[in-house]
């Protein structure tokens, strides 16, 4: 079930899951695709709507800037693109850019700044910061389903679709009437993910080419039980953290919407 992958994933990272009813529980998903400029992530929203029950719903998404802002950023040390973490209590209901109702930032969260001004996204370039960047959660188009990010997101988090945003407005109005106009959000990011793991393997290879030319018989003991027990928790976490990232989103136990849309930062 994808609730109960999704339980996993936030314990696993150490991440709150929100249980009082009509509480949302809102996670983005970015994909393993570093392809720019489509809505190819995910925004669950999940909630207890009783002791036993739970809704659960999917909207199509983008977490990434799209090309228009790669390569044209509004600040000189790049575009942002919003790193995975859990940001508690980091959004409210507003106006985005003072134009339409969505969730604006209220507190700071942190980014990383893709400062090569071309269409590729590129994780490993600039520099970490945390504060006020206006990355809201917000739709594209005003109507229908848009098919390209474009000027849509200069980093926000975008629903592709009008309707399953409004959808989501909805949602986020019952928990602003019983909670406050206090929201979380919480992004996963896959391809650091993968980027962790090929860190892993090549650690992996690494201690297995000294094994095999035999340095170790030259090495402290305790040090080399160190470093292959270390070894031994990374290829566990790679295992442990491949099951749990995979959610089905066909097995939803409300229908998926689709949607996207990112705000400039």
């Amino acid at each position: 079930m994808v609730l109960q992958k999704m339980k996993a994933i936030l314990r696993h990272k150490g991440y709150r899951l929100f249980s009082r009813p009509f509480e949302l529980n809102i996670v983005g998903l970015r994909s393993k695709s570093t392809i720019p400029n489509r809505f190819d992530d995910e925004i669950h929203v999940f909630y207890k709507v009783s002791t036993l029950n739970w809704h659960y719903h999917v909207f199509r998404a983008t977490t990434d800037p799209g090309t228009f802002w790669l390569r044209q950023p509004m600040q000189p040390q790049g575009t942002a693109i919003l790193q995975q973490g859990q940001f508690l209590n980091a959004y409210g209901m507003g106006l985005h850019q003072g134009k339409y109702l969505a969730l604006v930032q209220t507190k700071p969260v942190t980014i990383i700044r893709d400062y090569d001004r071309d269409a590729i996204l590129d994780f490993n370039n600039g520099n970490k910061t945390t504060g006020y960047y206006g990355i809201n959660v917000h739709r594209a188009n005003r109507t229908g389903t848009t098919k390209t990010i474009d000027k849509n997101s200069a980093g926000c988090q975008v629903f592709e679709n009008a309707d399953d945003f409004a959808h989501f407005l909805e949602l986020c109005s019952k928990h602003r009437s019983l909670y406050g106009n206090v929201f979380t959000y919480s992004l996963i990011d896959f391809r650091a993910v993968r980027r962790q793991n090929a860190r892993y393997v090549a650690a992996g290879i690494g201690i297995a080419g000294l094994l095999g030319l035999g340095i170790l018989a030259t090495v402290n003991k305790e040090k080399v039980k160190s470093i292959m027990e270390e070894v031994g928790d990374f290829f566990s976490d790679i295992i442990q953290t491949k099951n749990e990232n995979e959610p089905q989103t066909n097995n939803s136990s409300t229908p998926s919407g689709q949607g996207r849309e990112l705000l400039p930062a």
